[in-house]
């Protein structure tokens, strides 16, 4: 399996790829201007082999998109953010699964999407991983961190020095592919490496002395996913998106009572085994629509919205700031749960 195949890589070039011609539309006034009924014609959602997003492959595999009247839900599959991104901003896509600092660096480049759900928050799925002569974050200090520069590891590493009065200026960089990153540790090329799973479980199987030196989990929603649409979408087929929305809420349903069932319909959907993936699943929060609301209205838009944009800045995927009113449209969870 590729580093490509379980998390995601961030590239600003995919911003310069059909911005031109994008006009941000008006979107609908609330949950109460949300039709019930889906509007016809299908509905393009951007996808990458990551076992958070696992809920879209339950309900295609169950007939949970029919079962909301979706006509036709085409499922776009893709290994690279870059291509994904791509994709959403020529419009060649409705909605996509990304990360949240992806997500905030898109509107920041001005393409006009929003953030209508949370999907999963990683909890012990991604790790920063010492050997054991480094007891604390503090003794990262002057020492070489493997790490892909970026993505979610790039945010959770700075969050981490941050959050212990130090940063990336401390450290010693040593980029490369998360998946290679584990290796490193183990082959002592580097004392430290931040990575995700199945990473972290192949590392510690391999030596008993490598430990969870700081877990995405410290702050919940700091690496996270979210399912955005373009606004254009949101005006034209509104209808579709709360299908979709409560498509998801079937499937995790479904998924809670037929867990094993579910996850092997996820693991071969993203190239993997469940014995494979069975760590990573447990290390990954799958959020409701219910849940995502609830956090919308309170920690994710007050607290970690704020931690994920300074990290960002930190790591230098971001330069300028975006609001959480600016990105984040409560509307269509609002209208699912009513």
């Amino acid at each position: 399996m590729t580093d490509q195949s379980i998390r995601h890589q961030f590239s600003r070039l995919a911003f310069a790829v059909g911005l031109v011609g994008l006009l941000t539309q008006a979107l609908p006034a609330g949950a109460a201007d949300i039709p019930a009924k889906p509007e016809a014609g299908s509905f393009k959602l951007g996808i990458e082999p990551w076992l958070g997003y696992g809920q879209w492959h339950v309900a295609a595999a169950k007939d949970l998109f029919k079962k909301q009247n979706l006509e036709d839900v085409q499922i776009v599959n893709f290994t690279e953010d870059k291509d994904i991104n791509a994709a959403l901003a020529s419009g060649q896509l409705d909605a996509a699964n990304i990360a949240t600092h992806t997500a905030m660096a898109m509107v920041a480049a001005g393409l006009p999407v929003k953030i209508v759900s949370l999907l999963d928050f990683s909890l012990s799925a991604d790790a920063i991983l010492a050997g054991g002569d480094i007891k604390s974050v503090e003794d990262l200090k002057g020492k070489n961190i493997a790490f892909e520069e970026g993505t979610t590891s790039d945010i959770l590493l700075n969050y981490a020095l941050a959050s212990h009065g130090l940063t990336v200026d401390d450290i010693t960089r040593v980029p490369m592919p998360a998946a290679d990153a584990g290796s490193a540790l183990i082959a002592g090329r580097v004392p430290v490496a931040v990575t995700y799973e199945p990473y972290i479980s192949a590392a510690r199987a391999q030596d008993k002395n490598i430990k969870m030196l700081f877990e995405a989990g410290k702050d919940p929603g700091l690496v996270s996913d979210v399912f955005v649409v373009r606004e254009e979408v949101l005006k034209s087929k509104p209808g579709q998106v709360l299908a979709m929305l409560k498509a998801w809420d079937s499937a995790l349903a479904d998924y809670k009572a037929n867990t094993a069932e579910d996850r092997t319909i996820i693991a071969k959907a993203v190239g993997a085994s469940p014995q494979d993936l069975a760590t990573a699943f447990d290390g990954v929060q799958y959020y409701s629509t219910a849940e995502a609301a609830k956090a919308f209205a309170g920690d994710f838009t007050s607290r970690t919205f704020g931690d994920v944009l300074k990290a960002a800045k930190q790591a230098g995927i971001l330069t300028d700031d975006v609001s959480a009113e600016k990105i984040i449209d409560p509307s269509f969870v609002d209208a699912a749960n009513k």
